[in-house]
């Protein structure tokens, strides 16, 4: 969450920066947790998409590429066990592949408002357009987690802040631009993969964050649509 100041007057609003899970993923590493042995749920599914031979048994090297896989991406527990989470990640990874450089197919995003930033939920995707025509995109995002979701509807940047820091947290949210009661752009540290999601910030790569930072001006429409796996 992150504190909004405009003439004076604080606006507390929920944000997406980091909670103290996500705190835990980024500090200094603890001991290395062992590999199980156990074969996963989605045990043939993780070795197709980490390039496993897929027999549906876990070996020492299967659990190694799995336990890199939660390791990069914040997943826990992260024993390299093929479990829901795990796999959740990487069915989201390939859905989003799939989408290309048309990620406004279904036709959702308003093609009518000029320069609009779109945010599909349910993919975990965002990019900007111009009408009909993609300007940037589309990109990973990560936005907010069950009972914090991030709000739908077409909205507006109203405050941009470069160099906001979080007084909630005490954390910092380069290259802010709120949107909706709080809610903004800006980017995080972590993984766009790193469950279970934001306070309802849409959490950018720094590299995402400066482009739509370069792009996006107050008063450009923002559009939210979907819902977020797992809320």
């Amino acid at each position: 969450m992150g504190d909004i100041r405009r003439r004076g007057v604080v606006a507390l609003g929920v944000t997406g920066l980091v909670t103290p899970l996500a705190l835990a993923f980024t500090a200094a590493p603890a001991q290395a947790a062992s590999c199980t042995t156990q074969a996963g749920p989605y045990q043939k599914q993780v070795e197709k998409f980490l390039g496993r031979p897929v027999d549906g048994k876990q070996s020492a090297a299967d659990c190694k590429a799995t336990q890199a896989f939660q390791n990069k991406h914040g997943i826990r527990p992260n024993i390299g066990y093929a479990g829901p989470v795990t796999w959740g990640v990487m069915d989201l990874m390939n859905k989003q592949k799939a989408v290309g450089t048309n990620p406004n197919k279904d036709g959702k995003c308003p093609v009518n408002k000029g320069r609009i930033a779109c945010v599909n939920l349910t993919l975990q995707l965002s990019w900007i357009q111009d009408g009909k025509k993609l300007v940037y995109g589309p990109v990973p995002v990560r936005t907010g987690r069950d009972g914090y979701e991030t709000r739908t509807g077409l909205k507006k940047i109203y405050w941009r802040d470069i160099d906001h820091v979080s007084t909630i947290y005490n954390v910092p949210m380069p290259y802010s631009q709120f949107f909706d009661g709080g809610q903004a752009f800006h980017s995080v540290g972590l993984s766009m993969w790193n469950p279970p999601g934001s306070h309802g910030c849409v959490n950018m790569t720094s590299t995402t964050a400066k482009k739509y930072w370069s792009l996006l001006k107050n008063g450009d429409d923002v559009f939210v649509y979907g819902r977020k796996p797992g809320t």
